[in-house]
């Protein structure tokens, strides 16, 4: 099936199965590795886009659902070399181990910020509660996405 989606800025058609998983597709098709496979049951959150501005797990819908619409991967936000707030709080606070949940955990806060410039811990923690983190124990990422809200309010993109 013929699909047109914008990914990250740039329009793309393709010729997708019509059982292919959107995760699969990103990945297999678009070479953009930095959404993660992780539990393949919608669990893990490490698959996490904004589709249309409103973050999804990737590995919940087909790739023909997203046809005509517009998907950021985690590597839309940077704007080139420049860092997005989230991606540098999440550096800056330790918000990451192993790497593996980042991209979704980014993700689902920049969903979050997009619609609660200024959450408070309890709300972070409700708005990231579907994504897992095996290695931090949460407190470094509730710091990391208090500071690019904290930069967020003070000015910075």
């Amino acid at each position: 099936m013929k699909i047109s989606v914008n990914f990250n800025g740039r329009n793309v058609d393709a010729d997708v199965e019509p059982r292919k998983l959107l995760v699969d597709f990103i990945r297999d098709d678009l070479h953009l590795t930095g959404t993660h496979v992780g539990c393949d049951t919608s669990s893990c959150g490490a698959c996490t886009i904004l589709l249309d501005g409103v973050a999804v797990k990737s590995c919940t819908m087909f790739a023909v659902q997203a046809n005509n619409r517009n998907i950021t991967t985690i590597e839309g936000l940077s704007k080139g070399d420049e860092l997005h707030r989230l991606q540098s709080a999440f550096i800056e606070e330790g918000g990451l181990q192993c790497g593996y949940c980042t991209p979704g955990m980014i993700m689902t806060s920049a969903w979050l910020l997009s619609n609660n410039a200024a959450p408070t811990e309890k709300e972070i923690r409700n708005g990231i509660s579907g994504n897992l983190c095996r290695c931090t124990g949460y407190d470094s990422i509730i710091r990391s996405i208090q500071k690019a809200s904290s930069d967020r309010r003070g000015g910075r993109k």
